[in-house]
C-alpha cells in the first residue's frame, strides 16, 4: 500500500528541536522558526553533540552571522511558498517585512553567500512544492498555480520547465505511468 505524506516543515523542525533538547535536559526558549535560545550554558562538547544529533534530521547549527541572515531568509521563504493563506504581497516585501531589514541588503547577503538570488530560491520552492502536490493531491494546473500565487497557469509552466527541464504535463505523464507501473506491479 502506498501512502502520500503532507507535512508542515516548520512545525515538524520545532518538534524535533523541542523533542531532542528536552531529551537531554537543556533548558531552551524557542523565538521563532529556526532560532532558540538555551537559557543555560553550554559546553563546546555538548554543543558538538547537539549539532550531531540534529545532523541526523537535516538540521544544522548556523553560526557565521551571514549565514544566521541567509538561514532566516530561506525559512521566511519556505514558511512563505507553504503557507495555507494566500498572500496579498510581493515576496520581496513579505521577506523585507518578516526580517525587518531591506530587501537590497538582503538581496546582497543572500546572493554573496548562496552564489544564487533570493528569486531563483523562491521560485526553486515553489517548483518543489508544485511537484509534491502534482504527485500527493487531485489538484489541476490552474488550482496549482493559484495557491502559489502565480499569475497564471502559463507564467507556473514556464518556470516548471525552465527548473526541472520538463513541462508541468510530462512530470504528471510520468507521475501517472509510475503509479500504473506500481499498480500493476502489485497484482
Amino acid at each position: 500500500m502506498q501512502v502520500y505524506l503532507k507535512f508542515d516543515y516548520v512545525q515538524l523542525t520545532k518538534k524535533i528541536v523541542q523533542e531532542k533538547l528536552s531529551e537531554l535536559g537543556y533548558k531552551f526558549n524557542i523565538i521563532g522558526f529556526g532560532e532558540f535560545n538555551f537559557l543555560e550554558k553550554i559546553p563546546p562538547e555538548k554543543l558538538d553533540e547537539i549539532t550531531t544529533i540534529f545532523k541526523e534530521y537535516g538540521i544544522e547549527i548556523v553560526e557565521n552571522q551571514k549565514r544566521v541572515l541567509v538561514q532566516k531568509i530561506k525559512d521566511a521563504i519556505v514558511e512563505m511558498v507553504h503557507s495555507d493563506k494566500p498572500l496579498n504581497v510581493k515576496s520581496s516585501v513579505y521577506i523585507a517585512d518578516k526580517l525587518n531589514l531591506s530587501y537590497a541588503y538582503l538581496s546582497n547577503v543572500f546572493s554573496e553567500v548562496t552564489y544564487t538570488s533570493i528569486e531563483n530560491f523562491v521560485i526553486l520552492q515553489k517548483i518543489e512544492l508544485a511537484k509534491q502536490l502534482m504527485i500527493n493531491t487531485s489538484l489541476n494546473l490552474t488550482e496549482i498555480s493559484i495557491k502559489l500565487n502565480y499569475s497564471s497557469v502559463a507564467h507556473l509552466s514556464s518556470q516548471f520547465k525552465h527548473t526541472t527541464g520538463m513541462t508541468p504535463s510530462a512530470f504528471q505523464r510520468i507521475i501517472n505511468k509510475r503509479r500504473e507501473l506500481t499498480t500493476k506491479n502489485k497484482s
